[in-house]
């Protein structure tokens, strides 16, 4: 069972989104740059540039998301075995199923999407690349 009280359940739920999404976002981003230098080489020498902006971002878009339920959009409770804390999934208002309905949305389906666009476009790329050297 949980042995903390509330508040240190909202704090660990809340780290443990924050970083989570933190890290989902950081390896979209990656991939993202990654897809630029290899297919647009024009276009992937300017994100070095803009590397900390792109961190920044990073970091807002997985604290928008975390501080969501703190806010009263979602909430943070016990998991179901009441060993943890996360985010309530059994949503019992139109709030909190609109937030989890965003959160799988913006922070999974469509990061783990721009990975394997990203990753698909590099190979892709790479096997045309191969194909016109044997050309040669």
């Amino acid at each position: 069972r949980w042995l903390f009280d509330q508040a240190v359940c909202t704090l660990y739920a809340f780290c443990g989104v924050l970083f989570g999404l933190c890290s989902l976002a950081s390896l979209t981003v990656l991939s993202t740059v990654c897809c630029l230098k290899v297919c647009y080489p024009a276009y992937g020498r300017c994100w070095e540039v803009h590397a900390g902006v792109l961190l920044l971002c990073v970091w807002a878009y997985a604290l928008a998301f975390a501080t969501a339920p703190l806010v009263e959009w979602g909430s943070y409770g016990p998991e179901p075995y009441g060993t943890a804390c996360c985010i309530a999934w059994e949503a019992s208002s139109r709030e909190a199923t609109l937030y989890i309905l965003a959160l799988f949305i913006f922070c999974y389906l469509l990061p783990c999407l721009l990975i394997l666009a990203s990753y698909a476009l590099i190979v892709w790329t790479v096997r045309v690349s191969r194909r016109a050297v044997r050309q040669h």
